[in-house]
C-alpha cells in the first residue's frame, strides 16, 4: 500500500470499515465474523481485504485509530478543563478505552505472534498526549512524575478492575499522590 492519500469514496468505506470493526470486535471478540463486518459497513468482502489483507491488519488498524482518538481528546479536554481536571477526565477516558479490551487479549497475541510490535508507536502517541496533560498541569502535580509513570499505573488499573465506580476511587488515589504538596 503506498502513502499517498485514498480517494474520498475509498477513505469513507475504510473508516465505515474500522467503524463496523470496532464494534463487532468490541461485542464479539477477536473471532468476529469479516463477512459480517464488511456487511455491516455496506461493503463487499473484496473491499474490506482491499484495505485490510489480514484480520491483523484490520485488529492493529482499529486499535491504532482508537489510540488516536483517545490521545486526541486530551487537546479537548484542556480546552474546555482546568489542566487537573482534564488530566482526570483523561485518565478515565483511557481506562475505560483499556478495560473495554480485556476480551481481546486472544486479538492482541495473535499481532504479536507475528514478531512484530505494531503497538509500539501508539504508545508514542498516548506517551505524547500525557505529557502535555501533566506538563499544562505544571506546579500541581509534583515535579518527579511523567507521562510514563502516569501510563503505567492506568495500564495496572485497567487490568487490576473492570469495576467503574473503583476504577474511579483508583483514579482519585493516583491523582491524589500525584499532585503537588
Amino acid at each position: 500500500m503506498t502513502d499517498r492519500p485514498l480517494r474520498a469514496d475509498a477513505q469513507r468505506n475504510r473508516d465505515r470499515l474500522l467503524a463496523a470493526a470496532a464494534a463487532a470486535f468490541a461485542s464479539r471478540g477477536a473471532d468476529a465474523s469479516l463477512e459480517e463486518i464488511a456487511r455491516q459497513a455496506g461493503v463487499a468482502i473484496g473491499t474490506l481485504y482491499r484495505h485490510f489483507p489480514t484480520r491483523e491488519a484490520l485488529f492493529v488498524a482499529v486499535h491504532r485509530a482508537e489510540m488516536v482518538r483517545v490521545a486526541e481528546h486530551a487537546d479537548a479536554l484542556l480546552a474546555d478543563h482546568e489542566p487537573l481536571d482534564a488530566l482526570r477526565l483523561w485518565m478515565g477516558r483511557f481506562t475505560d478505552f483499556m478495560t473495554a479490551k480485556h476480551g481481546m487479549a486472544d486479538a492482541f497475541r495473535m499481532v504479536l505472534a507475528s514478531g512484530e510490535n505494531p503497538f509500539v508507536p501508539m504508545r508514542g502517541i498516548v506517551l505524547d498526549a500525557l505529557t502535555k496533560l501533566v506538563t499544562a498541569c505544571g506546579d500541581g502535580l509534583r515535579r518527579d512524575v511523567d507521562g510514563l509513570d502516569i501510563l503505567t499505573v492506568l495500564n495496572g488499573i485497567s487490568l487490576a478492575t473492570s469495576d467503574d465506580e473503583q476504577t474511579a476511587r483508583l483514579i482519585d488515589l493516583v491523582l491524589g499522590g500525584l499532585r503537588h504538596a
